[in-house]
């Protein structure tokens, strides 16, 4: 009987210690750090078994190994996240984020500041709505980005692709294709 009473104890203390006792502030404050040191376990202390990520008119929704894909993909563009605010409404929490990276750099658009919704579920997080990115210039995003699709396609038709490649090899391929087109002889 004691040797089930501590089998009890042991596995209800472990299954306790979850993100149970952290606040939606903290879950989303975890929730950058994570991605701030590339640790892919410790994001998924704090998100739920599906993530929806929300940007625009797209709406993704993924399962934890799907995620995992795209944090990859991420990480290789060596990204950084600071927040600049935090603000709780209505049960979700309004985040502002300032994000740094090789392809924002390329797309001059770094650092890029953007504003999210993310909502919870049993206290983890469940969906990240992007709202706005008020010193995004689109207009420069979609020059430079065509610019190097164009380029890439004529002169390493190798690469060609990547840009619908969400995977980490995509990303390695897009990261090329950047240090390609920046180093090409008909450069200024």
């Amino acid at each position: 009987m004691k040797r089930y009473f501590i089998l009890f104890f042991l596995t209800s203390l472990l299954t306790g210690c979850g993100n149970k006792g952290l606040t939606p502030r903290e879950l989303v404050t975890e929730y950058y750090d994570a991605f701030n040191s590339s640790d892919f376990n410790r994001l998924t202390g704090v998100i739920t078994d599906s993530i929806t990520i929300i940007e625009g008119e797209y709406v993704m929704p993924y399962s934890k190994e799907s995620f995992h894909e795209q944090f990859r993909w991420d990480s290789i563009f060596q990204p950084t996240y600071k927040i600049l605010e935090l603000e709780e409404q209505d049960n979700q929490i309004i985040v502002t984020v300032a994000s740094s990276s090789k392809r924002y750099k390329f797309l001059k658009n770094d650092p890029l500041t953007c504003q999210f919704r993310i909502s919870f579920n049993s206290n983890e997080i469940t969906k990240l709505e992007s709202l706005d990115c008020p010193n995004a210039d689109w207009n420069v995003w979609q020059t430079e980005r065509d610019s190097l699709v164009n380029w890439t396609k004529k002169n390493n038709p190798e690469l060609d692709g990547f840009i619908h490649d969400l995977t980490m090899n995509g990303a390695i391929n897009y990261l090329k294709a950047i240090e390609l087109y920046e180093n090409r002889k008909d450069a200024l």
